[in-house]
């Protein structure tokens, strides 16, 4: 079975595209991060009504999730992913010019299902790519999300600098996701037809519910332990070792860098020892790392503990997505869509668990639930052999 290459662009025109809707995900969703202080006094919310609308983003993105997978698969990604980039630049100018906390609301849905939407399209663009290689290239797209959201916190606080009025920084993000997701579109693949018959191919079994579960069950683990880090990692710093707000923010920056550069020498790495081995030590060197960070009280070594927590990490998820996506070609949007969804669920509650924790005992300890998780992924890994 093979690609028409006469209607579809060359493989290196189409991963460039791919990376490209991937750094401007991460751009939409890190220019919306910036702005959110500016948001919440314009719409004057209190912190616990935009805590509220947060979980309102997170179910509509995840949502979005589950309807892009099956989509993706009956129209096709080339449609689907261009589509949702519009969507996500649509989206964006809505944040900016809400006045209250309804209208936040409502934009929110929007600019959530838009995420979710494109988050399952590129990923399953990104397969589609990645079949045409003979090696992994997978990891190097969530990169570029991660170099995205680097720019958003660049453009955005010079913007901010500049007293841009929120609503148009966002409306300019949006129109610049809209024109790129349009050109781009151009140079993406479509996943090859399926045969019709039985005589074209030999009847192939679907994959065994409980190896999907599997694979986002391992999503979740680890997705739950990045957002640990987004959200704690320079509170573990203030709160724990004691440092200032500046040195604070140096802990998730170990970690965020780490993660980047661990992800663009993931698939070389992946190429030669197999995902299996990226999951199972990565997970360890996260739990390594991560165990550093609440037994050693010396901010040098806290630091390299949450380097190590992010190196390990970096590679995990990337391998699980491809994972999916290849169980079964005839399904893969919408079995990618639940493994990315449960991860997403998973990078949302990390956060909230370890808050609700934090009553009870120190933020440290706290972090023991992420590492028992990264434990049961070593554990577990071997599910990617199947």
């Amino acid at each position: 079975m093979s690609i028409d290459f006469a209607t579809a662009a060359p493989p290196r025109a189409a991963r460039v595209a791919t990376w490209t809707y991937f750094g401007l995900n991460g751009f939409g969703v890190g220019m919306w991060v910036v702005h959110i202080p500016n948001i919440e006094r314009a719409t004057g919310i209190s912190h616990s009504t935009l805590g509220l609308l947060l979980l309102v983003l997170g179910g509509a993105a995840f949502t979005g999730m589950q309807v892009a997978g099956p989509l993706a698969d009956r129209v096709g990604q080339r449609r689907l992913v261009p589509a949702a980039g519009v969507l996500l630049g649509l989206s964006l100018f809505g944040p900016g010019l809400a006045n209250n906390w309804w209208t936040l609301g409502l934009a929110l849905l929007a600019f959530g299902f838009g995420n979710g939407s494109i988050d399952v399209a590129m990923n399953s663009q990104a397969v589609v790519v990645e079949r045409l290689y003979p090696r992994p290239i997978m990891a190097a797209f969530h990169a570029m999300w991660s170099i995205g959201g680097a720019f958003a916190a660049l453009i955005g606080a010079a913007a901010l600098k500049a007293d841009v009025p929120t609503a148009v920084s966002l409306s300019g993000a949006g129109v610049l996701c809209i024109v790129i997701s349009l050109v781009a579109s151009r140079f993406l693949i479509e996943a090859p037809k399926e045969p019709e018959s039985a005589e074209d191919e030999p009847a192939r079994v679907a994959p065994p519910a409980k190896l999907v579960w599997q694979l986002g069950g391992l999503a979740f683990a680890l997705m739950l332990a990045e957002g640990v880090a987004n959200d704690w990692a320079a509170l573990q710093f203030r709160d724990v070792l004691d440092t200032s707000t500046s040195t604070a923010a140096y802990a998730y920056g170990a970690f965020a860098i780490a993660m980047t550069v661990g992800r663009f020498a993931t698939d070389r790495v992946a190429a030669i020892v197999g995902p299996a081995a990226i999951v199972r030590y990565g997970a360890l060197l996260a739990a390594i790392g991560l165990s550093t960070v609440i037994v050693v009280p010396w901010v040098p070594v806290a630091l390299v503990g949450w380097a190590l927590f992010g190196l390990g990490l970096s590679g995990g998820v990337p391998q699980l997505f491809t994972a999916a996506g290849n169980l079964d070609t005839r399904a893969s949007g919408a079995l990618m869509a639940k493994v990315v969804g449960l991860g997403y669920v998973g990078l949302l509650a990390g956060p909230a668990l370890i808050g609700a924790l934090a009553h009870w005992m120190p933020l440290n300890i706290a972090f023991i639930l992420p590492v028992a998780l990264c434990a049961i992924t070593v554990a577990s890994a071997s599910v990617m052999k199947r």
